[in-house]
């Protein structure tokens, strides 16, 4: 049984539009397959992230978002919120469960369940799947959210105290 659907559009294309956000990896190469310990089997290590300080940023929040699985949601593989503005890097694997974040940030729950980072883990057999890490400048201090939030309440959010965005993606399949 093939699991071919027609390929999702890029979401942040569907947001308002906000200025770009210069967004940089030593793991991940913008639109080429994922390293093996960013899959969900082989290790789940966030990669590592850097990006241009944003002058009008109060916070940051940090996201993986993985639009081709097969629900009308896609899939939220990271949420990390209220990074301090003065924070414009993640070492990889800041994204493990427990992990000791700046100030007073913190990670929601994945859409596995988890409070951490999620690696690709598409169906077997499925479509290239684009996972974006893309890095939001908030014009508040804090999300206004807890780490019980959905992802769906933070991107909510997000959608309304953005000041820029930006992001790298990576690709996988099983």
């Amino acid at each position: 049984m093939s699991l071919e659907r027609p390929v999702s559009p890029n979401p942040y294309d569907l947001l308002p539009a906000v200025p770009a956000v210069s967004v940089t990896s030593d793991d991940v190469t913008d639109g080429q397959p994922l390293k093996d310990d960013q899959v969900a089997d082989a290790g789940n290590t966030s990669p590592q992230l850097a990006w241009e300080p944003v002058p009008d940023a109060q916070s940051y929040t940090v996201t993986c978002f993985d639009p081709d699985a097969p629900t009308p949601s896609g899939f939220w593989h990271w949420v990390l919120v209220d990074l301090p503005a003065d924070v414009t890097s993640l070492d990889a694997g800041a994204g493990a469960e427990g992990a000791s974040l700046p100030g007073g940030a913190f990670m929601c729950r994945n859409d596995g369940g988890a409070k951490a980072f999620m690696g690709a883990a598409p169906p077997a057999g499925d479509q290239v799947h684009r996972y974006y890490f893309a890095v939001h400048a908030v014009k508040e201090p804090t999300l206004g959210v807890d780490s019980d939030a959905s992802p769906a309440v933070v991107s909510f959010n997000l959608a309304f105290k953005t000041a820029a965005r930006g992001y790298v993606h990576g690709t996988y399949q099983h």
